[in-house]
């Protein structure tokens, strides 16, 4: 078990009983954290929903619109490894509340935001804030929970996050509608204050302290190479189309991979210096995990490029208002929800490796199919209509989200359980980040510059069917990539045991979509969507 600076609740519980005040306050600890991963996942989903609306007041540029996206993203995924690490070193309540405390003033910065630029500036912020925040939730859980309480825990914190992935975008397009006190799209953002700060309060008295007794270190070289790489692939891609496309953007992009290629010796030399890299290199010796690292990218990309050019196609290209550009997605989560739910406890225990390669191509099946409704019901597609498509896409990626992550991790050393899981969660979101700037080439591409207002919304749609063509295929490619994955992942590799030395935790819930909460004894089940 993790060493502690004061007794764990979970200990706690044990001398005063089930109905003692230590059971109560561990209690209130979970729901001061999960209430932390709610506000993070919606953020995210609300944000998606409102975008068009943020366009339209403040009259951002396409790439400035990506860039709310993709900042928070991009800054999630670069500092999520090394904010479960300094939770592990300085102690994951006070991270925690550093993080929630940082992403509370974020978000009041967002929601009072002058200028697009300074709403970007301030997403990022946003998104490095979630990074420490983020990754403590499911470590102090792990602190507090016995072993034999964290199924009931974790199966409630699925049931949390399933929430969040329906009433996201639904909250986002309510509070965009109704233009409270007239601060338009604005109150998406402040809604987090009250909450945040109420959570920094309770979490002072509530939540007990905790650090691995193992940690492992920093590597501030690492993030620094990282998140060099993907802003020098990521900015010119977000940029060419409205620059001319210059020479020194081609120069940026094929210098990320000299970039990436350093990473990669400087990793290897870190493990041989102190065993503290910020990337496992070991790891991808493991076929499936190499395979399922890649399967994880792609598929962030997928999403990443979906949901922005859904959102734009419904509420610019159709002239859909946010709230029902919302309702329109219900179907889409709850299909989600429900497929993620069933393949976990019924169909991969008896399928294996199939249920996830039936989720690929049934979700490039909605895919094609939302295509075809697309093309034939133009500017007149009601939202009904878009309901089969939605479903079937939805179902398709529910089948993947929630057992990927156990079928990847199946064969990684347990010893190395800790820092797989946390690599997985963030190339998924740096996949989410680069999916996002292939947005201006795939979907904003093939946009004309001025376009009359009747030319919008055909436009808007020969552009979604583009982009969904793209989509379709990666999910083609995603089915071929899942043959590397175990026939049947066993299911013992990703658990950890109690003192295992992966207790120095790296990964995190992604933020995104749907949720899959793996196996009770990981500290770190994952999160994505």
């Amino acid at each position: 078990m993790t060493s502690t600076d004061t007794p764990p609740l979970g200990a706690a519980e044990q001398t005063h009983g089930p109905g003692g005040a230590a059971d109560r306050r561990r209690w209130f600890a979970l729901a001061i954290v999960m209430t932390a991963a709610f506000m993070d996942l919606v953020d995210v989903t609300i944000v998606n929903i409102a975008i068009p609306s943020i366009q339209r007041d403040e009259g951002a540029s396409f790439s400035q619109i990506q860039w709310i996206t993709a900042g928070y993203a991009l800054a999630f995924a670069a500092g999520l490894i090394t904010g479960g690490r300094l939770g592990d070193i300085h102690g994951r309540k006070r991270v925690f509340l550093l993080g929630i405390g940082g992403f509370t003033v974020a978000s009041a910065l967002c929601g009072f935001a002058a200028n697009p630029e300074m709403l970007v500036a301030s997403r990022i912020l946003q998104g490095g804030m979630a990074a420490m925040m983020v990754p403590q939730v499911l470590s102090i859980v792990h602190a507090t929970f016995p072993a034999h309480e964290r199924g009931k825990v974790f199966g409630l914190f699925g049931a949390v996050i399933g929430l969040g992935a329906v009433s996201g975008p639904l909250l986002g397009a309510l509070l965009t509608e109704w233009n409270l006190f007239g601060l338009e799209w604005r109150p998406i953002f402040l809604i987090n204050l009250p909450v945040g700060v109420a959570a920094l309060i309770l979490g002072r008295r509530f939540i007990g302290e905790s650090r691995a007794p193992k940690a492992l270190k920093l590597d501030l070289v690492g993030v620094a190479l990282v998140t060099l790489a993907l802003l020098m692939l990521l900015y010119p891609l977000t940029r060419g189309r409205e620059l001319g496309w210059p020479l020194w953007g081609h120069l940026s992009m094929a210098g990320s991979l000299v970039v990436f290629g350093g990473l990669v010796m400087y990793e290897r030399r870190k493990v041989a210096r102190d065993g503290s890299p910020l990337i496992e290199m070991s790891l991808f010796r493991v076929k499936s995990f190499a395979a399922g690292i890649a399967v994880q990218t792609v598929f962030g990309v997928a999403l990443g490029v979906f949901f922005l050019v859904w959102t734009l196609y419904m509420q610019v290209g159709l002239g859909w208002s946010a709230l029902r550009a919302g309702l329109t997605g219900v179907p889409f989560s709850i299909a989600v929800s429900a497929a993620a739910g069933m393949s976990v406890q019924l169909l991969v225990p008896r399928f294996g490796r199939k249920v996830l390669q039936a989720g690929a191509l049934i979700m490039a099946v909605g895919v094609l199919l939302y295509i075809w409704e697309s093309d034939r019901y133009g500017m007149s597609i009601a939202s009904w209509q878009m309901a089969l498509p939605l479903v079937v896409m939805g179902a398709g990626m529910g089948f993947i989200v929630a057992p990927l992550t156990d079928a990847v991790l199946s064969e990684v050393p347990r010893e190395h359980a800790g820092s797989a899981s946390g690599l997985i969660n963030t190339v998924q979101q740096m996949g989410n980040a680069l999916g996002l700037g292939l947005v201006s080439v795939l979907f904003f591409g093939r946009i004309a510059d001025r376009l009359t207002p009747p030319q919008v919304g055909p436009a808007f749609g020969n552009a979604f069917e583009y982009a969904l063509g793209w989509v379709a295929a990666v999910m083609a490619a995603i089915f071929l990539l899942m043959f590397a994955l175990p026939k049947r992942p066993a299911q013992h590799v990703e658990g950890m045991a109690e003192d295992s030395p992966a207790d120095a935790r790296d990964g995190g819930p992604g933020p995104v979509g749907g949720a899959a909460v793996s196996d009770p004894e990981d500290s770190r089940p994952a999160m994505t969507g």
